[in-house]
């Protein structure tokens, strides 16, 4: 069961409309790593899930990941302000001015559909998790991109919020990773002499290389 509760995770301002910026911000709503593709795997990964504070942990993030949708979409609406004009977009996606009304649409920055195919689902927990990572570092990186391109200081603060978020729920999927990595595709394969050899392809190679010892040990997420 999911009830929507009128009040953001975090306020949502601007100082002034900014349509090309809301344009670049529609990729964290509708993007390959924005905030929607983030609900849609946690969640479609939680179903299968047998341990019960992981699996709770897909869903809490999930239902959170809905919450950041939602303070994207707010602040693209008030970066759009209130009067059609797509000629205030000389670049990225003009369908918010075109088709949509100035709603907040289901699409990335350069105007193309969300799709599951965004959505990452194994069964393996192993491998939903260190894909969970990713996404969070994916998300972060876009994040820290569109910091850099906005001066509007409301709009910088509401992205901190969400940099910070995704750090932590970052943190999150790696503690959790350190609890099952023994467990699934990690346990299944990488057994034998083979999975620890690594095969120098590169001449001449760096001195002392780390990666080219014979034994290599994985590595544990800290």
């Amino acid at each position: 069961m999911f009830k929507h509760e009128k009040q953001l995770f975090h306020p949502v301002e601007v100082e002034r409309p900014n349509p090309q910026y809301a344009a670049l911000l529609q990729e964290q709503l509708g993007g390959a790593n924005g905030e929607l593709k983030a609900a849609m795997q946690y969640m479609s990964q939680s179903f299968r899930v047998k341990d019960p504070e992981i699996k709770d942990l897909f869903l809490d993030i999930a239902a959170e990941e809905l919450g950041h949708m939602e303070m994207v979409a707010q602040t693209i609406n008030l970066l759009n302000g209130h009067e059609l004009d797509a000629a205030s977009v000389p670049a990225g996606e003009i369908q918010t001015h075109v088709l949509m009304g100035l709603n907040p649409g289901l699409i990335n920055a350069s105007g193309y559909s969300w799709t599951s195919d965004y959505v990452s689902v194994t069964g393996d927990l192993c491998a939903d998790l260190l894909s969970n990572i990713a996404s969070e570092q994916r998300a972060k990186v876009v994040y820290e991109y569109l910091y850099r391109q906005i001066e509007d200081k409301k709009v910088k603060n509401t992205i901190d919020f969400l940099l910070n978020r995704e750090e932590a729920h970052n943190a999150m999927f790696r503690e959790a990773f350190n609890k099952v990595q023994n467990s699934g595709s990690n346990r299944d394969f990488g057994t034998t002499k083979a999975a620890r050899i690594y095969f120098s392809m590169s001449e001449p190679s760096p001195e002392n290389n780390a990666f080219s010892k014979t034994d290599v040990k994985p590595v544990e997420f800290k």
